[in-house]
């Protein structure tokens, strides 16, 4: 992994602390892992929001960060929303400045970038789009929601195994004030540690 990354890292590590409300939101997800890993399948998890431009995005990088940090094999981690936008390039940045090396590779509308969290690892590709989109699994997959209307909206998500509500506060909140930096960057590092709760909860 890269270095600032692994600094990141080691800090969320070692000032981790879930409160036990928030473990019992994040159990089923532990279960849905140490079943599959326990059976040597294949971890297809599916981050789904509303817009797929910033929650989403951050729970499915810092998940396949985790996974890797802890050595959990066959994870996959995917992200899709109930409509298609755009990644919001403020989540790009705050990737970027908590040590991810983030690239992109396309001027659009909705453009793509290439998230990574080491020189040797396969890349996150992050756009948005629905989460049925056929960049997505299609089946053996849970489906981890990640904003209250997304859960409320979408009673029905194909192919899913499971579905898991795990919510966070929307950092768009801060969109347009001096606090949006320092929101983006605390919503992600709330995610990266609730993310890395879950995966070294694996008894490989």
């Amino acid at each position: 992994m890269y270095k600032d990354l692994i600094g990141t890292i080691d800090r969320i590590v070692a000032n981790q602390h879930t409160s036990e409300e928030r473990k019992d939101v994040l159990q089923p997800l532990v279960d849905f892992v140490q079943q599959k890993v326990n059976n040597e399948q294949e971890i297809n998890l599916n981050f789904i929001c509303t817009h797929n431009s910033r929650r989403s995005h951050l729970a499915q990088v810092w998940a396949q960060a985790a996974s890797a940090y802890y050595h959990i094999p066959n994870v996959h981690c995917y992200s899709g929303g109930t409509e298609e936008t755009a990644l919001f390039p403020k989540v790009a940045e705050t990737l970027a400045k908590q040590g991810f090396s983030v690239f992109k590779i396309s001027e659009t509308d909705n453009p793509v970038y290439t998230i990574k969290y080491g020189e040797n690892a396969l890349p996150v590709i992050g756009f948005s789009k629905k989460y049925d989109s056929p960049f997505n699994p299609v089946s053996a997959f849970t489906a981890i929601m990640t904003c209250s209307q997304a859960d409320g909206g979408c009673p029905f998500i194909a192919g899913a195994e499971k579905r898991i509500p795990i919510t966070f506060e929307d950092p768009k909140i801060s969109d347009g004030t001096a606090e949006q930096t320092q929101v983006y960057a605390e919503r992600s590092l709330q995610i990266a540690t609730e993310m890395f709760y879950v995966f070294s909860m694996i008894n490989k």
